[in-house]
């Protein structure tokens, strides 16, 4: 079961004006699921996204990028789950153009306005044929409530869907912000998350989107691990439609509100991610501050946030906490004086100093880090001495489970 987290209910997830969302079983790995899902935009809408720098990208995200760069209107987005269409050579490259095609000549638009996502099995060959034939349902299905049943059917194996939504007034006019993600394991975005979308019907001006995707990314989904494993299929795509009214551009007074209310929806479905890891039984917050640059505080966090030692004593509730001092320590940072470096553990309620001066700290007791460790949600944090650069990565602990998932996952 996810830490601390359910999805959110239909009636919480806002239509998005000029969206409309449909499911349908197309039976692309397994029968009598929801596992293709299409989204319609209406004309006028923009979107830009990041993704994966997995070299072995699937074909999907070649696609997306060309289409992208194109700079055309996005009339439509098609996602399937099962097959992730990734290490399939030139057939995967047809067979995410032929998606494409079969999505532009249902929805009425070019074959270049629409973006395809997969995500699932690695090595395997999609069966297009399948897909193609599940379309017409899918479109039959449109509808602007649906983002909880597209939320579902994007997953693969998250135990529960993500989703996110914000309503906000800019100008005395209700904008809207609402999104979906999926993932649990092979987590640790070199950019984004397996899949994450967000949409707004704001009028985002189309040269704003690319760094509002970029940032959005940098401050929720590139802040989270599971298992420090870079997937093949990795996306994230902010688009808006423009049909509330509301024209933003980088002079607009309500740019900075519509940029934090994205940047928040995008937190939460990636903090959603790591609270459903496989197999994860805690979420845990670590916050590293003091550094000479905020890159060296994301590497000492995500050293943290990687190690599988670290993890599994947070699973055991096993305070062997020299092994967080080991993870800073080869964390990269070359010139690091050790004895600078502070560690605290804390929970909602208490916060303990558990190292500094080199060693441990003499107020530390073992007693009050196991009861810490105990907890749900744990925060670490640490202290650097070498400047005010900070930075946050959100990870979870490895319990018997994600051996047990990963091992059955093609079951």
């Amino acid at each position: 079961m996810p830490v601390n987290y359910a999805t959110p209910a239909p009636e919480a997830l806002f239509p998005v004006a000029g969206v409309r969302l449909g499911t349908a079983e197309a039976e692309i790995r397994k029968k009598n699921r929801r596992d293709l899902t299409l989204v319609e935009l209406a004309p006028g809408s923009h979107a830009a996204g990041v993704f994966t720098q997995n070299r072995c990208c699937a074909a999907p995200v070649t696609v997306c990028r060309e289409h992208l760069a194109a700079g055309s209107d996005i009339r439509a987005l098609v996602i399937n789950t099962g097959i992730a269409n990734a290490a399939t050579g030139e057939q995967g490259m047809a067979a995410a153009r032929a998606t494409c095609e079969a999505v532009a000549a249902q929805i009425g638009c070019a074959a270049d306005e629409v973006l395809v996502f997969s995500t699932g099995v690695i090595l395997e060959h999609l069966p297009v044929d399948r897909l193609i034939a599940g379309l017409p349902a899918a479109k039959a299905d449109l509808n602007a409530d649906h983002w909880h049943a597209a939320a579902h059917a994007i997953m693969t194996t998250d135990t529960v869907a993500k989703a996110a939504s914000r309503r906000i007034e800019l100008g005395g006019i209700t904008v809207t912000i609402t999104g979906i993600s999926k993932g649990a394991g092979m987590i640790r975005p070199n950019m984004a998350t397996m899949l994450g979308f967000v949409a707004t019907d704001a009028g985002i001006a189309p040269e704003l989107l690319p760094a509002l995707a970029r940032d959005a990314a940098d401050q929720s989904f590139n802040c989270i691990t599971i298992d420090g494993d870079t997937s093949t299929n990795d996306s994230f795509v902010v688009f808006a439609t423009g049909a509330s009214g509301l024209a933003v551009d980088a002079a607009s007074p309500h740019w900075p509100a519509l940029r934090a209310a994205v940047i928040s929806v995008a937190q939460e479905l990636a903090q959603a991610i790591v609270r459903d890891g496989e197999g994860a039984t805690k979420f845990i917050t670590v916050e590293v501050g003091a550094g000479g640059t905020a890159a060296e505080c994301r590497k000492v966090a995500y050293a943290i946030g990687h190690s599988p030692l670290v993890k599994t004593a947070f699973f055991a509730s096993d305070p062997n906490l020299g092994r967080i001092l080991a993870a800073i320590g080869y964390a990269g940072i070359d010139d690091l004086d050790a004895a600078g470096v502070k560690v605290w553990l804390g929970s909602a309620t208490e916060e303990v100093l558990v190292s500094e001066n080199g060693g441990r700290a003499a107020s530390y007791r073992e007693e009050d880090g196991s009861r810490i460790m105990k907890n749900a949600e744990i925060t670490v944090r640490v202290d650097l001495g070498r400047g005010s650069a900070e930075a946050t990565v959100w990870t979870c602990d490895f319990s018997y489970d994600y051996v047990k998932i990963n091992a059955d996952y093609r079951s």
